[in-house]
């Protein structure tokens, strides 16, 4: 019995420091952050961190897929292929040299594409213009110099050197010895002073390809494209982010020329740095670098609004592979309340082997091979709440939805245990707690927060939202939401199984 209580009050003391730690973290970043914003619109974020001579960068502009038009879908994705291809200084042997010949692959690769729309279009008049596009890819290539940015920053001691798009972002991240963030500065604010969209019909084949290896083969990614596509009816959230294989091909120089020079500029951008740096030596090397760029133009507020879903949506997909089910049921976004709530719930249902839906499904009546939960496809604007389960053979997926409905109605009908909600609760601020340890990872949190809530303090703010949330508010988000005329079911089958 002494031992018992010995260590429930361990844990409880363990609990508790976590809780400290974690609001320790939260008071002292307030502190440590310092903001300076620039004349031209650009947001930097600085936290000085010198137990080693490291800082981590990162540049987020507020601009992804979500914010194309039915002209531009793809192109943010592209971009990001794009802009590793350097600039007029970089990525090149003689510019000079270079221009008139980059013109003349866009025109006739221009020329090209509007041929290909039209429905007579002579194949004699097709190949000439293929070839002719090929032969001034290969005269191109004696002026590239392939990956110019990532042998800059390897030869000079960076490392994690990257970039993603996503539905509501685009994001370039380095970290590098502290005595080489002039370096850093140099080449990205050269990146978005003058970017060359060199080798451009190349990588728009290269993307064309990725599509088809990487999604339209691939099971679980088709399985998810399958799922939001058509969750959303009206919000461009339902397009993929690297575009349709139409997009793909008729995106032109031009298009992303424009998109580029209109978004990918100061007044949607924001910068960390977090790590080996002082403030005002930082402050002062961004205004010298950046501060000269053209404000541009903010990326707009999306207009479309998803209506209310009122009916179940149910689809199969027919694919040869292994059968998979996947669940989507709308929600809000930050800082919506019950977006907190939805965070509670990831924990309970689905982090891990001692979550509700791993236990049941996976380890207790083998129904499943694997059982994941997570929000989707953004966060910018009203998104969706997924399970997504591999059936275990010789169950089927039908057997393995019933099993999924059967959890979430214990959530709707019974209250959390305090004690599992206190577990949960723990556990998402502990890995929030391990991200703002980071320099890299409270570098990532700070400019995604700061572009998508408009305020890096949602991150501090977190653990006071989280903790305010009861068993009861579990309960009313379960019922409010898991609803059949509020989801989307997709099931992923061999014909032969139909």
């Amino acid at each position: 019995m002494i031992q018992i209580n010995g260590l429930k009050y361990l844990l409880l003391g363990i609990l508790l420091f976590g809780y400290a730690s974690i609001a320790f973290a939260s008071s002292s970043l307030e502190e440590k952050v310092v903001e300076h914003q620039l004349a031209n619109g650009l947001k930097l974020l600085v936290v000085e961190r010198h137990d080693t001579p490291i800082v981590s960068a990162y540049i987020t502009i507020g601009v992804g897929s979500v914010h194309e038009t039915s002209e531009t879908r793809g192109v943010a994705h592209l971009l990001e292929h794009m802009l590793f291809k350097g600039t007029k200084t970089l990525g090149t042997t003689d510019y000079e040299k270079e221009k008139p010949l980059l013109e003349k692959i866009e025109a006739v690769g221009s020329r090209l594409d509007a041929l290909r729309l039209q429905t007579d279009a002579d194949p004699a008049a097709v190949m000439a213009l293929e070839e002719e596009l090929a032969g001034l890819q290969a005269e191109h290539k004696q002026y590239v110099v392939k990956d110019v940015f990532s042998n800059i920053y390897s030869e000079n001691g960076g490392v994690g050197y990257n970039a993603f798009t996503s539905k509501d972002l685009t994001t370039y991240l380095i970290s590098l010895p502290s005595n080489k963030l002039e370096l850093w500065a140099l080449i990205e604010s050269d990146r978005m002073k003058n970017p060359v969209l060199r080798e451009f019909y190349t990588e728009r084949d290269v993307i064309r390809e990725e599509r088809r290896r990487s999604y339209d083969t691939n099971p679980r990614r088709r399985h998810y494209e399958t799922l939001v596509t058509n969750a959303f009816t009206v919000h461009p959230y339902r397009n993929p982010i690297i575009g349709w294989h139409s997009d793909i091909a008729n995106l032109s120089p031009q298009k992303t020329r424009e998109f580029l020079q209109k978004y990918y500029a100061p007044v949607n951008t924001v910068i960390a740095l977090v790590g080996d740096v002082k403030a005002d030596e930082a402050i002062a090397m961004v205004e010298r670098y950046f501060g000269d760029l053209n404000p541009g133009t903010p990326v707009p507020n999306i207009s479309a609004v998803e209506p209310g879903q009122n009916g179940e949506k149910r689809l199969v997909d027919i694919f040869d592979a292994e059968p998979r089910l996947a669940m989507a049921w709308h929600k809000p976004t930050m800082p919506h309340k019950d977006d907190y709530a939805f965070d509670l719930i990831d924990q309970i249902l689905g982090n891990g082997r001692t979550s509700r839906l791993y236990r049941s499904l996976v380890e207790e009546k083998k129904l499943a091979t694997s059982v994941s939960v997570y929000g989707a496809p953004g966060s910018r604007y009203a998104n969706l709440f997924v399970i997504d389960a591999v059936p275990r053979h010789p169950h089927t997926a039908a057997e393995l939805e019933e099993a999924v409905y059967a959890e979430l109605d214990k959530l709707k009908q019974e209250l959390v245990g305090v004690a599992e909600l206190d577990k949960v609760r723990n556990r998402l601020l502990t890995d929030q707690l391990r991200q703002l340890r980071s320099n890299s990872g409270l570098a990532r949190l700070l400019t995604s927060y700061q572009s998508l809530a408009g305020d890096w303090r949602y991150v501090s703010n977190y653990q006071r939202e989280i903790e305010q949330l009861t068993v009861e508010d579990i309960k009313l988000v379960a019922n409010t939401y898991f609803t059949e005329s509020n989801r989307t079911v997709v099931v992923l089958k061999r014909e032969d199984a139909l």
